[in-house]
């Protein structure tokens, strides 16, 4: 007797269809599993048998041989032992082999005593399973609320062995899956502008940072609030769209990070690894390529706090990431890319010591120590950081007085909505118009212009060319660093709702990378 059934292998944040073939034959009783399977697939025979006896049923006494197909991909993990039962009990007859198989895919990894474990990257293999032409999708309750999210499938939330049979026979048909209304909580709770004293410079250049999808390097003495100011980006950040929630979702399953029973995440990432880690932590890797901090902070913040600590291959690392929003990882057994659309927050001291240029506290730095502290930052590196900002000392007037309360994050965050909404409908307007040649797919924000878009809108007036002139030779900017600031320039008027990029847009602009100047 020969049984197909159908589940999905994972590919980066992309799922692919493998079809789990059971021929079962009269021959001596034996089990074996071809198809490439990887240690987990191959001890999923001991888990399988086990599962099938602890549920009270039959395990087929014949010759099983299971097959996944295609079988010169390779299957790596747990994920398709539900697959590979469910093909065994409908050669053995356990399930009536007049059920129907062939719009149904499995996922899930079984117990010994046959009830369902979550896996991950299943948001991944029910879109690859809806996009294959299947209809209805078999998981673990923990992963059931992740599967529903995917439109034109039906889920069902399958507790064990037993569970399933008697669904699939018709006896006791399990209800499809019906994801609960998610309460509406506010993001980041507790970080706010408001709570921030004083430095109204560096809430303006985060403000400017958050309109345009701007990465930012904030750099000053210990104890002024650059940790404190970083963590609050998100709270002003735009809400997530509907694909990027679906972007950010993919990532966090397919690395584990997802909370069971969670459905789409809501909120921006805000990623914080510590100076100690690896550039494999950092881009992704292992021996089965599994995403780094910079995919798991796709479409959100990557903070790297004490960034001369970071060792120079992390940091050099990031390069081409923040360029091509996207990261390759390749391996002995494969190549694999993720989304890395992040936007960078680094923060330092201007010194080791920290008190560099400090008005009041001295350096206990040499010159030459300065100078190799600060090289740690190669020029590469700090030419894709759009906005460089000092954050000063505050005096004690600043702390102590009660003054104007701050403005909160609210509503700094209406503002940047507003400035991301004019630049995503320039964008539209150039994506519809028929007589224009200038390709904007995948261009979110500002900071992502390509440079034929950064020609077409971001076009300075004569005062605004007359001061950038004079920036780049004044302070030896690149090609680079003078397309970044017409990004900010750009973002600049968008806040301030004009369409024409005028000198004081430039001006603000070009003093947001004043540090290329005082510092290196």
């Amino acid at each position: 007797m020969l049984s197909a059934v159908f589940c999905a292998g994972i590919s980066g944040i992309d799922g692919f269809m493998v079809t789990a073939e059971c021929s079962a034959t009269g021959a001596l009783p034996c089990f074996e599993v071809v198809g490439l399977p990887d240690a987990a697939v191959r001890e999923s025979k001991e888990r399988i048998r086990a599962a099938v006896e602890n549920s009270a049923f039959r395990f087929p006494e014949a010759a099983l041989t299971l097959n996944l197909a295609p079988a010169d991909r390779k299957k790596e993990g747990s994920s398709y032992d539900l697959a590979m039962l469910t093909a065994i009990l409908h050669a053995g007859g356990v399930i009536d082999r007049e059920t129907d198989l062939s719009d149904k895919c499995f996922s899930g990894e079984l117990s010994l005593s046959g009830t369902l474990r979550p896996v991950r990257g299943v948001l991944c293999m029910c879109v690859a399973a809806r996009d294959a032409g299947l209809r209805e999708f078999y998981t673990a309750p923990e992963n059931a609320a992740e599967a529903a999210v995917v439109e034109g499938m039906t889920v069902y939330a399958v507790p064990d062995v037993r569970a399933l049979v008697s669904h699939l026979n018709g006896e006791t048909p399990l209800s499809p899956y019906a994801a609960e209304p998610e309460e509406e909580s506010e993001p980041f709770a507790g970080l706010d502008f408001a709570d921030v004293k004083g430095q109204e410079r560096v809430k303006r250049a985060l403000e400017i940072a958050a309109a345009g999808g701007h990465n930012v390097l904030l750099i000053g003495p210990p104890g002024t609030g650059k940790s404190m100011l970083a963590k609050r980006l998100p709270s002003i950040l735009p809400p997530l769209s509907f694909e990027e929630s679906l972007e950010v979702t993919k990532v966090h399953s397919v690395s584990g990070i997802l909370p069971p029973g969670t459905g789409l995440v809501k909120t921006r990432p805000f990623r914080s690894p510590h100076h100690t880690m690896s550039a494999p932590s950092l881009v992704g890797g292992g021996k089965i390529p599994t995403p780094g901090e910079i995919s798991l902070a796709h479409n959100g913040v990557l903070f790297l706090d004490e960034l001369p600590e970071f060792s120079k291959s992390v940091t050099e690392s990031l390069r081409q990431p923040l360029e091509d929003r996207r990261v390759t990882i390749t391996r002995a057994n494969g190549r694999v890319t993720y989304p890395s659309s992040f936007q960078l927050v680094c923060a330092m001291n201007p010194c080791r010591c920290g008190y560099y240029g400090h008005p009041t506290h001295p350096c206990t730095c040499s010159e030459s120590d300065i100078h190799k502290y600060l090289s740690k930052i190669s020029g590469p590196l700090l030419d894709r950081i759009d906005i460089q900002v000092e954050v000063p000392s505050l005096s004690y007037s600043e702390l102590a007085s009660g003054g104007k309360p701050a403005e909160s994050s609210a509503a700094i965050r209406e503002r940047v909505i507003k400035a991301r909404k004019i630049a995503s409908e320039r964008l539209a307007a150039a994506a519809d118009d028929p007589d224009g040649d200038i390709p904007v797919g995948g261009v979110r924000c500002n900071a992502d212009l390509t440079p034929r878009l950064i020609r077409r809108f971001c076009r300075p007036d004569e005062g605004a060319s007359r001061i950038l002139e004079g920036a780049f030779s004044k302070m030896g900017l690149s090609a680079r660093a003078y397309d970044r600031i017409l990004r900010v320039a750009r973002t600049i008027a968008d806040l301030d709702g004009s369409d024409d990029i005028g000198a004081p847009h430039v001006a603000e602009a070009v003093q947001l990378r004043s540090l290329d100047r005082k510092y290196w």
